[in-house]
């Protein structure tokens, strides 16, 4: 059972963002495809937040791996197994150390896996790869390591992943039951690859597990798992909060606190963590089985057991983190208006801070679709930024976060901004901005559609001047009387 980690909302939660597809096969299934959710995939598991650092795998687990079908004789190339190869923006799914990734917990024997598809592809099949007893989890993930065929196999015949006349998308229909070799215990690594049968591709999910041996102790089961999500800093404080029947229980609830920089880095607090809990309690354990399934901390994911008799049903990480310090992410030579060619345009400011940063600039429109996005990593002082933008005249929401090395949110701030389309009339204010002066003449900018409007002659001019939340008949290119006081331009 997989831990629910309570983190403190000091800490930056995890945005979606969607990429651009790549070359190659990439583009030719139109970035759209599936992957393992049980056992979770490396990829999807980044997703689920088990995994960190990962890189754009979190925001797409469906386009990791995808590689010429015909494994172990083709496909991706040694150390490349997990990410695939082909896209570089998934490299960072190839690390590959012995507490680099989360362990999912499984029983040794049968297993079931699960697929989910954004795209049920016509497929030839399933296979399952293991890796060997005593391979060295140290190394990069190559086809020496894995077992030279699979241990369990499904046939696709030809047919959509999720079966004809069904939606392609979705939940696979059934889960693949297979059986384990019956000598693989501890940490090992799981491939399992989706053939295509209409395209020369495959797509190779790697699933980090921990089989437990005999399906585990039943009197030590699996109550919680020690997961770094994010690098900590001196003054923070991560707690293992013990619960019986939904009721934290203080006794079995083990605290520790991060006492330096090198302490705070996310192996070594998990570590610490893991270690006080064996060293204060007598009925929870908590690390990774070595190969004689000894319970032992490590630098990196740990799990937890707890003896029955303890009561003890479920953990939850809680992480306290000290009160941010001076800090600061400002804005500077931000325009009021930006102009659009055939809708596309460059929203361009400054970025000034005293902390290196990686920050996060997106533009949305009126209907809050995304139309613009640019992340990069600043430096102490200022830094341009251009954001690309591609959309229509009107009034925009800009979005800036910059986020520092732990993971905490430095600074969000948000900026109005309007965009209009290139050779839009000059104007002389923004509606409904000094309202007094308007006249004959007098052009405005109306923010809600980027349209600019002249205020008609007298009598006209007067009705330029009306304006409340109840009566704005005469709002220019929105009341429903506009017309008899302005003139679009």
């Amino acid at each position: 059972m997989s831990l629910n980690g309570v983190f403190s909302k000091r800490l930056l939660g995890s945005s979606v963002w969607l990429a651009i597809a790549g070359a190659g096969l990439h583009t030719q299934l139109a970035n759209a495809h599936g992957y393992t959710s049980e056992p979770p995939s490396r990829a999807y598991a980044c997703r689920l937040g088990l995994n960190t650092g990962c890189g754009q795998p979190m925001y797409e687990p469906n386009s990791v791996g995808e590689a010429p079908k015909g494994f172990p004789s083709a496909g991706p190339a040694d150390g490349k197994l997990a990410s695939g190869g082909v896209r570089q923006d998934f490299a960072l799914l190839d690390e590959q150390t012995a507490n680099r990734w989360h362990l999912t917990s499984i029983k040794g024997g049968a297993i079931a896996f699960d697929w989910y598809y954004s795209e049920g592809h016509n497929t030839t099949g399933w296979e399952y790869f293991i890796t060997k007893a005593g391979w060295n989890p140290n190394a990069a993930l190559s086809r020496e390591a894995f077992e030279s065929t699979p241990f369990c196999k499904v046939d696709g015949h030809g047919k959509p992943a999720r079966g004809e006349g069904v939606p392609t998308n979705g939940p696979a229909p059934e889960k693949h039951r297979c059986t384990l070799p019956a000598d693989r215990v501890g940490h090992h690594v799981i491939l399992g690859i989706w053939t295509i049968s209409n395209t020369p591709a495959a797509f190779y999910n790697v699933m980090d597990v921990d089989i437990q041996a005999d399906g585990g102790d039943p009197q030590w089961p699996q109550v919680g798992s020690i997961t770094p999500h994010n690098d900590l800093q001196a003054g923070d404080k991560v707690k293992a909060r013990a619960f019986i029947s939904g009721v934290e229980s203080e006794p079995h609830s083990v605290t520790v606190s991060i006492d330096s920089a090198n302490e705070g880095i996310g192996a070594n607090w998990s570590y610490k963590l893991a270690q006080r809990i064996n060293e204060t309690q007598s009925q929870i354990k908590s690390g990774q089985r070595d190969e004689k399934g000894n319970i032992q901390p490590v630098h990196g994911s740990n799990l937890i057991f707890a003896n029955v008799d303890s009561g003890v049903t479920n953990y939850q990480l809680d992480i306290d983190s000290k009160p941010g310090d001076d800090a600061y992410l400002h804005l500077h030579d931000l325009k009021a208006d930006y102009t659009l060619t055939d809708g596309k345009g460059s929203v361009d400011f400054t970025l000034m801070t005293n902390r290196k940063l990686q920050v996060t600039s997106k533009l949305f429109d009126a209907n809050n679709n995304q139309v613009g996005h640019v992340r990069q990593q600043v430096e102490v002082g200022t830094a341009p930024v251009a954001l690309e933008a591609n959309s229509s005249a009107g009034k925009h929401l800009l979005k800036v976060v910059g986020v520092d090395k732990q993971g905490r949110e430095m600074l969000q701030q948000e900026r109005e901004v309007l965009l209009l389309e290139g050779g839009d009339a000059q104007y002389d204010f923004v509606y409904p901005q000094s309202m007094a002066a308007y006249k004959e003449g007098t052009r405005v900018l109306q923010g809600k559609t980027g349209e600019v409007f002249e205020c008609m002659p007298f009598p006209a001019e007067g009705w330029c001047r009306i304006y409340s939340e109840n009566a704005n008949n005469y709002e220019p290119g929105v009341g429903s009387n506009w017309q008899d006081a302005w003139i679009k331009r």
